[in-house]
């Protein structure tokens, strides 16, 4: 898989709900929880389930940092 986005993430699905429509996959990024919100179908055609290893690929336009006082 070759990719032009650079913020690549590798993280291990813990848990999907699946809803009509979307299914949220929560992820382990080395210790930091992600969430993805997908569609059912996109879930099913990566089958996707808990223990499976992906790579989160974030596209924004904008990120917002933040630091503590």
């Amino acid at each position: 898989m070759r990719l032009s986005a650079r913020n690549k993430i590798p993280a291990r699905v813990t848990a999907i709900t699946h809803g009509e429509a979307t299914a949220n996959v929560e992820l382990d990024a080395n210790g930091v929880r992600l969430v993805a919100s997908i569609t059912v179908e996109a879930a099913r055609e990566l089958g996707l389930s808990a223990g499976s290893e992906a790579i989160v690929v974030v596209k924004a336009s904008d990120l917002i940092l933040a630091v503590k006082d």
